[in-house]
């Protein structure tokens, strides 16, 4: 027994002194990770047919680019009015005013019967429309609607096996947020661009009648109109439709408007063939000292209302000029663009609790509002 012991004695001094050794003279030997043929197991790993990197939004990517479908419009050229004049034409030469004009955008597959939302702008006055998959294939497509108000349109296609985007929900979408807007730029063919979400509730941009912008750095440029703006798990968030810049080109805003409002204009026009909207008829404007002083209020903040529609909603439920409008519902009012929406967000019919201040005193109504009358520039679609 004493044999054994003596040998397993020498054998730990032999291994613990070759240890010692290799710490110290060589520790890089210790510190070398199992490899592959020269690779180590986590380069191996990466370099992997179909790996994912760590941070990565590809699986985003491709979750959602082949929803999103590149649009060609064609529509006729606007003749100039002295086309037909001798000295016009002695002076500019013949014009060839009867070529047609073409566009470029981006939309959205969002249900298996081929409904696709893009932007209003993209396919205004448009006689024909061309849709590209990502697949490749083309298809002509049909406008169910339009909802210049949102800056919003509805086509459709008839193609089988189409992709679907997920649809996400715009309530939960937080500032920094990480976003890929994926649109076709330029006509170059799809382009996916990344970055965060950088403000929510944009409004007074005098883009839209409503406007609830999401506001994102991800590039957006001329031909990404009526694209998408995703999330990490490629659901849809937005609707791309704007930038803000002094050249024409990405300057880093950008302006998306939110899946939900997307989704209520989709089903409005699929459903009914329009949006409807509340509406309460007053004229409202920004409050200011000026005002306040004009109307012998303290209040400084909020929305003033200047006129009330006789024998409409607001009328009847007893709001004046002079009234300002605090809330609509839980929602606070701070501007006329969140009134706006915020009243165009009511079922016409439904009585929505108002919070209004009448000089000193604080004051809550019952408002029922009416449907919003259609605007003057909404025309059918043949």
């Amino acid at each position: 027994m004493k044999r054994y012991w003596l040998l397993f004695s020498q054998v730990v001094t032999v291994l613990f002194a070759v240890w010692f050794v290799l710490v110290t003279l060589k520790p890089e030997w210790l510190n070398r990770r199992p490899s592959l043929q020269g690779v180590t197991l986590l380069e191996a790993a990466s370099n992997a047919p179909g790996a994912v990197m760590p941070g990565s939004m590809s699986p985003a990517a491709k979750r959602a680019a082949p929803a999103v479908v590149s649009i060609a419009t064609t529509q006729a050229r606007t003749a100039h009015p002295m086309a037909n004049d001798p000295w016009f034409r002695f002076f500019y030469g013949d014009r060839d005013d009867n070529s047609p004009q073409m566009g470029l955008g981006s939309g959205v597959i969002v249900s298996p019967e081929g409904y696709i939302l893009t932007n209003n702008h993209v396919v205004e006055g448009a006689q024909e429309i061309e849709v590209t998959l990502s697949d490749s294939r083309r298809t002509t497509a049909k406008v169910i609607g339009t909802d210049p108000d949102t800056d919003l349109a509805v086509l459709r296609i008839t193609l089988d096996r189409l992709p679907v985007i997920a649809m996400g929900n715009s309530d939960n979408v937080q500032v920094g947020d990480k976003a890929l807007a994926i649109g076709n730029p330029f006509g170059v063919g799809q382009t996916v661009t990344g970055g965060i979400i950088s403000a929510l509730g944009r409004n007074q941009l005098g883009i839209n009648t409503f406007e609830n912008f999401i506001q994102t750095d991800a590039a957006i440029n001329p031909g990404n109109s009526g694209g998408a703006l995703v999330d990490v798990n490629g659901s849809l968030l937005g609707i791309n439709t704007a930038i803000y810049s002094r050249s024409g080109g990405n300057m880093g805003i950008g302006f998306a408007i939110p899946v939900n409002t997307a989704r209520q204009v989709l089903e409005g026009l699929v459903r009914d063939g329009q949006v409807t909207r509340g509406w309460i008829g007053v004229e409202p404007i920004e409050l200011n000292a000026d005002l306040a002083e004009t109307f012998g209020i303290k209040q400084t903040e909020g929305v003033i209302i200047t006129g009330v529609l006789q024998n409409g909603p607001a009328f009847k439920a007893g709001l004046k000029p002079g009234d300002v409008l605090l809330a609509v519902g839980e929602k606070d009012v701070h501007n006329v663009s969140e009134l706006l929406t915020l009243i165009a967000a009511q079922t016409p019919g439904t009585a929505v609790k108002m919070r209004i201040k009448r000089r000193d005193a604080d004051l809550a109504l019952d408002v029922t509002p009416a449907q919003r009358p259609a605007a003057k520039l909404n025309k059918p679609h043949k």
